[in-house]
């Protein structure tokens, strides 16, 4: 393969799912971002329009329309997937411009900035496999002193006090904790520390802590604390743990590629049927309320049954909450 079909191949691959979500953009402005010539770009669409699924024929091929000099896509061909870039090659650059960022004598700092807050924008958004680059949500924001006090507290082996939000439980707990080091996965930052209240090594999502303050005192973890092994993804569901069957609608569908599933079943029209496993009921019927109606469990029943409640629950508290 060829230098320039080298380049062009991942232009081509990020092209269908950058337009997707840029509807109506110019083709000066997409080809800006790509850094092309529009009549570049304009060779790049024209070759689009030639690919698509098994079939070929005029419904099964990516459909582009132009207003003017605006580009919109009309049909994906299933090419909605932003590409993607390892974590560890995500969390390599993120600290290669960071220290570049730190480093005296460089002569243009602004742009070392600028770069590292593009790649911490791009790669603040999470997948299991991987570090997603462009289109999806990213890193929640980080209260102010928290990623100062973390890193101050791991660099200088000191023991940290954090008020953190568990997500699992919806409960604000208050904590001290040794810490061990600072990770990024799947595009987030953690803190890994030995936390003296569960008596065991926890990971602590860095824009989930809403205060922290360094103690005088030495962080010590306990022999028997081991790093985690992230190699296999994050979450790792235990054999014993309940499950659920969940069918997600296309815009719900990040959640059986978040989180691990035991299986998975197509429905069509880019909706799936997942069995997940979870350790807290809670924390499910949380994860099903919040798609809004994009997900719902097919079974167990009764946890469909908690799923409905909380929903009526919740509308009958709007219709008491006073007009404003």
């Amino acid at each position: 393969m060829t230098v320039g079909a080298t380049q062009r191949l991942p232009r081509l691959l990020a092209l269908v799912p950058y337009l997707l979500s840029r509807p109506g953009i110019p083709v000066a402005d997409a080809a800006a971002d790509f850094g092309v010539g529009e009549q570049q770009l304009r060779r790049d669409l024209e070759l689009l329009w030639m690919c698509g699924l098994p079939g070929y024929g005029p419904g099964d091929l990516i459909d582009l329309s132009f207003e003017g000099e605006a580009i919109t896509v009309t049909y994906d061909a299933g090419m909605r997937r932003p590409l993607r870039m390892t974590a560890s090659e995500a969390t390599s650059l993120l600290v290669a411009l960071r220290a570049l960022a730190d480093a005296p004598g460089i002569a243009d700092t602004e742009a070392v900035q600028r770069a590292l807050s593009k790649v911490e924008e791009a790669v603040g958004q999470a997948e299991p496999t991987g570090v997603v680059v462009g289109l999806a949500g990213r890193e929640g924001p980080i209260a102010p002193g928290v990623r100062a006090a973390v890193q101050r507290a791991a660099t200088e082996h000191r023991a940290l006090w954090m008020r953190y939000y568990t997500a699992s439980r919806d409960e604000v707990s208050e904590r001290t904790v040794d810490p061990m080091r600072l990770v990024m996965v799947d595009g987030r930052s953690y803190l890994e520390a030995w936390c003296r209240s569960a008596g065991a090594v926890r990971r602590f999502r860095l824009d989930r802590i809403d205060l922290a303050e360094v103690l005088d005192e030495p962080a010590a973890p306990p022999r028997e604390a081991e790093p985690t092994d992230f190699s296999a993804g994050l979450f790792r569901p235990m054999p014993d743990q309940p499950s659920a069957v969940l069918e997600l609608d296309p815009d719900a569908r990040w959640v059986s590629e978040y989180y691990p599933v035991d299986e998975l079943t197509e429905l069509g029209q880019g909706r799936v049927r997942v069995r997940i496993r979870y350790s807290d009921r809670s924390w499910i019927v949380r994860l099903v309320l919040g798609l809004g109606g994009q997900g719902w469990i097919v079974r167990p029943r009764e946890l469909a049954e908690d799923v409905r409640r909380r929903a009526e629950e919740a509308v009958a508290r709007a219709g008491r909450l006073p007009a404003g």
